[in-house]
């Protein structure tokens, strides 16, 4: 067994609203399992090596629950265009370039670096539909050290003439990749029907097959824009709302991921929270391609599960940073704007709802929980001016507004250090 010992500054969120701050504490990993965190290095562990980042923040790493990995050339494009226009000017035909393997291995490389150097170590990702580009993309993310679940995307309608699938192409392909996913250790798959518009009744009874059959999770997108959520109504005229258009066919579950949710009613959550459903909320996203401000506070008091995702391209940062300090800002504009929403997120809760509740998906307890696989992220933030000596909290909150990359100094994954940028 190796036995390796962390000291410095630990903040983490083990429950929704709070922090737990240990300064100058000691984290003991053994083969990278979180064995405890102490004020003082128990006797056994004396000897053992140590990490000592000093005063160094040491914090969960990002769990990003929503991106879409074939539209990370194109961030920060089309942000003049509402959501459906800007899926078929840019990003069906910035998807379509995925046919060609050797593309695929030249920007899924530096996405999987920059999502490590970003502090993100666990994603739920959607691929294109290119079963190849798919599975280059799990090995990119596997090489650089990410652990989380990829989906080949299902389409087999309304894409386009370029991006776009027969039925029995849908199904033939997803069962090639899914034949070929057993080969990764840290990532698995997961079903990713685009959304009800991009797949026919036949594929999402397949797919709706499939997960059961072979106990998959599934992701997709839900009520994000209210043109889309009347496009559904017009598919589907016999389902009184969208999420039962995947209901129908048993894609609606505890394990089942929605992004967005914009325009969710009060029966659409209720149908969430009795599912077990997880809301991932992208609030960069929702403003870029005008959708809208999801009623995230609402959601949490209702006891929803909801964790937040980055949603590239459609949001243009691939910085957790962004999105959390986003969901405060988001949720701000929707107390501004709506009179009956609740208190704006703080930077507490906005923080768990970007590490621990993204954690809860993959099974893992909340914060630096014992018994799980460590992690984590070290920043150290001593460049920054500072008005007056400043407490952990507020040494946290400046460095999610301030979006650093460049202070991360470490990043722990899976409890194997992949990213190590030595001393300052």
């Amino acid at each position: 067994m190796e036995t390796c010992v962390l000291k410095g500054c630990f903040v983490d969120a083990p429950t929704f609203g709070s922090l737990r701050v240990r300064e100058g504490s000691f984290l003991v990993l053994v083969d990278g399992v979180i064995q405890g965190l102490w004020d003082r290095l128990p006797e056994e562990y004396a000897a053992c090596p140590m990490k000592d980042y000093g005063e160094a923040l040491v914090l969960p790493s990002f769990a990003d629950l929503h991106l879409h990995a074939p539209q990370y050339p194109m961030l920060g494009m089309g942000m003049d265009l509402p959501l459906l226009d800007w899926l078929g000017t840019y990003t069906f035909p910035a998807e379509a370039r995925f046919a060609d393997p050797d593309y695929a291995r030249e920007v899924y490389r530096k996405l999987a670096r920059e999502l490590i150097a970003c502090g993100t170590t666990r994603v739920c990702r959607f691929s294109s539909l290119h079963t190849d580009a798919t599975l280059i993309l799990m090995e990119e993310l596997e090489k650089a050290g990410v652990t989380g679940y990829v989906g080949k995307v299902n389409m087999d309608r309304n894409g386009g003439v370029n991006l776009q699938e027969t039925t029995e192409e849908s199904i033939r392909e997803t069962e090639r990749w899914l034949e070929r996913c057993g080969g990764f250790a840290h990532l698995r798959p997961i079903l990713t029907p685009r959304f009800t518009p991009s797949c026919t009744n036949e594929l999402m009874a397949w797919l709706g097959r499939t997960a059961a059959e072979r106990n998959l999770p599934i992701q997709s997108h839900l009520s994000e824009n209210d043109r889309e959520v009347q496009w559904v109504r017009e598919l589907h005229p016999d389902c009184g709302q969208y999420w039962e258009t995947y209901a129908k066919y048993g894609l609606w579950n505890d394990r089942t991921l929605m992004a967005h949710c914009v325009w969710s009613d009060q029966r659409e959550r209720a149908a969430m929270k009795e599912a077990g459903v997880t809301v991932v909320h992208c609030p960069d996203s929702n403003v870029n391609v005008c959708s809208g401000v999801a009623p995230v506070r609402t959601m949490v008091e209702e006891g929803l599960k909801v964790a937040l995702g980055t949603d590239i391209a459609g949001g243009d940062h691939l910085s957790m940073f962004d999105a959390v300090t986003s969901a405060i800002r988001a949720s701000k504009i929707r107390q501004l704007t709506d009179p009956a929403h609740p208190a704006f997120l703080t930077v507490a809760e906005a923080w768990y709802l970007g590490t621990s509740a993204g954690q809860a998906f993959f099974g893992a307890g909340p914060g630096f929980a014992v018994g799980e696989k460590l992690h984590a992220l070290v920043l150290e933030d001593s460049d920054l001016p500072q008005p007056h000596p400043l407490t952990a909290r507020e040494r946290l909150e400046r460095c999610l507004y301030r979006r650093q990359e460049e202070a991360i100094r470490a990043v722990w994954s899976e409890g194997r250090l992949v990213l190590d940028r030595g001393e300052k």
